[in-house]
């Protein structure tokens, strides 16, 4: 039988950069089997599934299906629901939480004011452990159940406080685990990687083995974030943040220099007006364009920086590549040169230059 976790491990596909984007997760208890789109395939009302996705899209909230572990019978009794906020930025992190006889009553909040932070002491916090959440909707891909819900029933027998989720991003990369209040995905999760990454997450750090990224940033954010902690040995979460990224536009050639991509001038703290923003999974398909190889001139290359709560700055070059084996993004997906965020560069910011960095 042919996976595409296996093809994935056997061409060692990194793992950097490919997190799926959220600043802020809404998450629904639904009992019951999940269907390949779980949010309107599942016994979930559609029509509310339809809804929430409507009232979530373009303000950074993505809503996921949960479930605790264990046998999932064709059940309809459940007449409660355990809905879960958890907002993912660096030192601003929180995770809200109750109980409800209605998930309807989700339709009621401000989207807008999630994804930016605001919880308006919404609900009531949540103090508990670590949550995890695991993929394992088989619908969707095999892998995810074949790999995933061993994973979560052998996590929920060690006592970790753990959900299955319907999709977090990342099929080839079963299985794949999600922490919060850090938003840091993992893949090719052993339990003991997971055990270590929730005992981090315990004590306000993370674990940086088989780390994809922080689901706040886009994908080169999240292998720049990577790529510092990676230079410095940083684990602590919350000490790196991402100031701004800034895409890299193709120079024509000149006889005095080579070709090479140049950077604008952009204003600081912002994303460079003349170009697309980096790519980013909110869509929850695995074969969006980010998984797509880009090749030629066209391929795309940013600047992001990266600062520390000690006041220094890396500016680090991520390209998008597509230089490794074919391999299908899904199971039953044609075979594609991955796309991945490859790290050129990782350079110290100047004294002159941090001002200017930190000051967006």
């Amino acid at each position: 039988m042919s996976l595409c976790a296996t093809a994935s491990r056997e061409a060692a596909e990194p793992l950097a950069g490919t997190a799926a984007t959220a600043r802020t997760w809404l998450l629904v208890e639904q009992t019951g089997p999940w269907g390949a789109k779980a949010l309107t395939a599942s016994h979930l009302d559609p029509a509310l599934g339809r809804a929430l996705e409507a009232a979530a899209k373009g303000t950074g909230v993505r809503v996921a299906l949960i479930r605790r572990p264990g046998r999932h019978a064709d059940r309809h009794d459940a007449t409660r629901h355990r809905l879960f906020l958890a907002h993912t930025a660096p030192g601003r992190s929180w995770i809200r939480t109750t109980t409800v006889a209605d998930p309807q009553t989700a339709l009621g909040l401000d989207f807008a004011a999630l994804g930016a932070g605001e919880h308006g002491d919404l609900w009531a916090p949540y103090t508990g452990e670590p949550l995890v959440l695991v993929c394992t909707n088989g619908k969707r891909d095999r892998c995810c159940a074949l790999l995933g819900r061993p994973l979560a029933a052998d996590l929920a027998a060690a006592g970790t406080e753990v959900w299955e989720v319907t999709h977090i991003g990342g099929h080839r990369f079963a299985p794949t685990l999600f922490v919060l209040p850090y938003g840091y995905a993992y893949g090719r999760t052993s339990l003991s990687l997971a055990a270590d990454a929730v005992a981090a997450a315990r004590s306000g750090r993370i674990a940086l083995d088989h780390c994809r990224g922080r689901s706040t940033w886009d994908r080169p954010a999240q292998a720049a974030d990577l790529a510092v902690r990676e230079l410095l040995g940083e684990d602590r979460a919350d000490v790196l943040d991402v100031v701004h990224t800034d895409r890299l536009l193709p120079q024509p050639p000149s006889p005095q220099a080579p070709t090479r991509p140049q950077a604008p001038a952009p204003s600081p703290g912002s994303t460079s007006p003349q170009a697309p923003k980096p790519p980013h999974d909110t869509t929850s398909r695995d074969t969006a364009p980010h998984d797509t190889a880009v090749t030629g001139e066209e391929a795309p290359a940013w600047t992001v920086t990266v600062a520390h709560s000690d006041g220094r700055a890396w500016r680090v070059t991520v390209e998008q590549r597509a230089d490794g084996a074919p391999a299908p993004a899904s199971c039953g997906a044609p075979l594609d040169p991955p796309a991945r965020m490859a790290v050129t560069a990782v350079t110290a910011v100047t004294a002159t230059e941090d001002s200017t960095a930190l000051s967006g």
